[in-house]
C-alpha cells in the first residue's frame, strides 16, 4: 500500500469526528496532488472507455477543440473552421508555432496522422466508432486540413471537442506504435514523467508550451485513491490539493473545513444498471419493468449520494442537447412482484450484479440495489470490478450470445454535449461490446432508425422529434434500471485555484495555480 494512503487511512477515523489534523508537507509548493477515485486504464485517449483516463491525459494532450466549464465549444489547437452546406466537409485552420513535447511541429500532417490512425479499423482502437464517420483527412496546406465525412453530421465539431480527440506526436506514434499508451507525447501544458499503474501518474511543466505564462505550477501528481474515506482524509491532512469524487456522506464535513473548498455542481452523469436482454430472465420486458419499480430512487439518493443526485428523469440527463424528460420511474414493489408473477417468476429468481467501479460509493449502490431487489424476491450476488476486470469481462466480450454480464451498474456522460453520443454508443443495435458500450445488448429497429435519421438532418426541429421518439421507446422497453443523475462534488484546497470538474466528469486545469 502506498505510504500516503496508509497515513490517510490512519487519519480517517479522526477525520470523521472533525479532529484537527496537522498539515503534512508531503509535496513541494509547486506540485499539485490530485486524488481520484479509480485507477487509470490507459494513457491513449483513443483507446480509453473511461472519462477519468481521458481527463488525466489532458495533462499532456490537447485537441483541435475543447469545452469550457459550461460545455460550450472553444478553439484550442484550431483557430477556426468552415463547414459545407451539407455538413459533410469540414475545413479546419490550425494554430501556428505549436510544438509537441518531443520537439515535433504541430501541423496538418500531424492531424492527418492522428485521424488516419483512429479511423483505421485494423488498429482496433476503442474510440474508433466515435470517429468512423470520417471518410478521409487531407492536408490543404501546412496549417489547414480538410476532413470529409461519409454522411452528413452537423455535430462533428462536438466530436472533435470530445476529450478523446487529442493530437499525438506523429514522431512518437512511429516510434512507440501500440505502446504510445505508456509514452504519451502531446502539445499540452505538462509532459509525461512516469506512470505506476497501481499507484500514481506524474507530469511536469512543459517549458515549450504554446500558451505563454502557462502552466503556473511545476508538477501534477495524479493519485488513484479508491477508498472514499482515505481520499477525503487526504484533503483534510493537506496531502492532496484536489479530490474527485468526494464521498457524499462526508461532503458536509469537508464543507465546514477551513482548509477546503467543497464544490457541488450539476452534471450530465447518468447512473444506471443495464440488464442483458439476450439472457433470461431479462429477455422478458415485464421483468425489466419490475426491476425499475423495485428500486426506491429517492432513498438511493439519500443513502448513497447524501442528496447530491436526483432520480433519473429520462434516458438522457438534462443538460445534454435534445434530452427528453420522461420520468422518473416510481417506486412500487407491489407492482414489481405482480409483474414478476406475470412473467413466470412468482418466487423471483437469482442473478448477478456487477459494478463497473470498485470505489466505496459504487459498493454502497450495488448493496442497496441488492437489498431492494431482495424485497421482491430477486436474490442478487454482487461484485465490484477493478478497471482491468471490467475491460476483460465486459468491454472485451467477443460474442453477444455468450457475454457473461447479466446486470451491470455503470455510468455515462455524453462528452460531446449532445444526445447522439448519449444514445448511440449505449443503446444502438450495432453498439454491442467490444465495439461500443451497449452492455444491455438492446436492439430496437425503430430506435436505430430514429438515431440514423437524426444524424442525417441539420434541422433542429426534426432532430428533436427523432431523438424524443427514440428516448420514449427506450424508456418503455426498459433495458436499464434508470437510477439517478448525480452532481459532481469535489474538494479543492484553499491554496489551489484554476482546477475544476466539468459537467461530464472530466477536468479542466489549464489555469491551475498554487497560492
Amino acid at each position: 500500500m502506498p505510504s500516503f494512503q496508509l497515513r490517510a487511512m490512519l487519519a480517517a477515523s479522526a477525520f470523521v469526528t472533525l479532529t484537527a489534523l496537522a498539515p503534512v508537507a508531503a509535496h513541494a509548493q509547486s506540485t499539485a496532488v490530485m486524488a481520484v477515485a479509480s485507477t487509470f486504464t490507459t494513457m491513449d485517449p483513443y483507446d480509453a472507455n473511461d472519462t477519468l483516463s481521458q481527463a488525466v491525459a489532458k495533462s499532456f494532450y490537447e485537441g483541435l477543440f475543447g469545452f469550457d466549464k459550461d460545455m460550450k465549444i472553444r478553439n484550442v489547437l484550431a483557430t477556426s473552421y468552415e463547414a459545407s452546406p451539407d455538413a459533410k466537409v469540414y475545413t479546419i485552420h490550425l494554430r501556428k508555432d505549436v510544438k509537441f513535447q518531443d520537439g515535433t511541429d504541430f501541423n496538418a500532417d500531424a492531424v492527418k496522422a492522428v485521424f488516419d490512425r483512429v479511423t483505421n479499423p485494423d488498429n482496433k482502437l476503442k474510440r474508433y466508432n466515435l470517429f468512423n464517420k470520417i471518410d478521409k483527412t487531407e492536408v490543404v496546406d501546412p496549417y489547414t486540413v480538410k476532413i470529409t465525412l461519409k454522411i452528413p453530421f452537423s455535430a462533428f465539431i462536438n466530436v472533435l471537442a470530445h476529450p478523446s480527440a487529442v493530437m499525438i506526436s506523429p514522431t512518437a506514434l512511429k516510434k512507440y506504435g501500440k505502446d504510445i499508451a505508456f509514452h504519451p507525447v502531446g502539445t499540452g501544458p505538462f509532459e509525461f514523467v512516469e506512470w505506476k499503474q497501481t499507484d500514481d501518474l506524474k507530469v511536469k511543466k512543459f517549458a515549450g508550451y504554446w500558451q505563454k505564462g502557462l502552466p503556473k505550477i511545476d508538477m501534477i501528481d495524479w493519485k488513484p485513491v479508491v477508498d472514499n474515506n482515505t481520499r477525503a482524509a487526504l484533503m483534510q491532512t493537506g496531502e492532496a490539493d484536489f479530490a474527485f469524487s468526494i464521498p457524499f456522506e462526508q461532503a458536509a464535513t469537508l464543507k465546514a473545513s477551513p482548509k477546503v473548498d467543497l464544490i457541488a455542481a450539476p452534471s450530465i452523469i447518468q447512473r444506471y444498471v443495464s440488464m442483458n436482454v439476450l439472457q433470461k430472465p431479462f429477455d422478458n420486458p415485464k421483468v425489466r419493468e419490475a426491476m425499475n419499480y423495485a428500486i426506491n430512487k429517492e432513498a438511493l439518493v439519500k443513502v448513497a449520494f447524501a442528496g447530491y443526485a436526483v432520480p433519473a428523469e429520462g434516458v438522457v440527463p438534462p443538460g445534454v442537447d435534445y434530452a427528453a424528460k420522461l420520468g422518473p420511474w416510481k417506486y412500487d414493489p407491489a407492482k414489481a412482484r405482480e409483474l414478476l408473477k406475470e412473467a413466470g417468476y412468482p418466487n423471483g429468481f437469482e442473478t448477478v450484479l456487477w459494478s463497473g467501479y470498485n470505489h466505496t460509493t459504487a459498493q454502497k449502490i450495488i448493496q442497496f440495489v441488492q437489498q431492494q431487489l431482495a424485497q421482491v424476491g430477486v436474490k442478487t450476488t454482487v461484485e465490484a470490478l477493478e478497471a482491468g476486470q471490467r475491460v476483460q469481462r465486459i468491454e472485451s466480450a467477443p460474442d453477444p450470445k455468450t457475454a457473461p454480464v447479466r446486470m451491470l451498474y455503470i455510468g455515462w456522460s455524453s462528452s460531446t454535449g449532445e444526445a447522439d453520443w448519449a444514445l448511440s454508443p449505449l443503446l444502438g443495435g450495432t453498439s454491442f461490446p467490444p465495439k461500443l458500450f451497449n452492455t444491455a445488448y438492446y436492439k430496437n429497429d425503430q430506435v436505430d432508425d430514429d438515431l440514423s435519421k437524426a444524424l442525417a438532418t441539420t434541422d433542429r426541429g426534426e432532430k428533436a422529434k427523432l431523438y424524443a421518439d427514440a428516448q420514449k421507446r427506450i424508456w418503455a422497453d426498459a433495458p436499464w434500471i434508470f437510477l439517478v443523475t448525480e452532481k459532481v462534488v469535489y474538494a479543492r484546497s484553499k491554496r489551489l485555484s484554476g482546477a475544476y470538474v466539468m459537467p461530464d466528469g472530466s477536468f479542466s486545469f489549464d489555469e491551475i495555480a498554487i497560492k
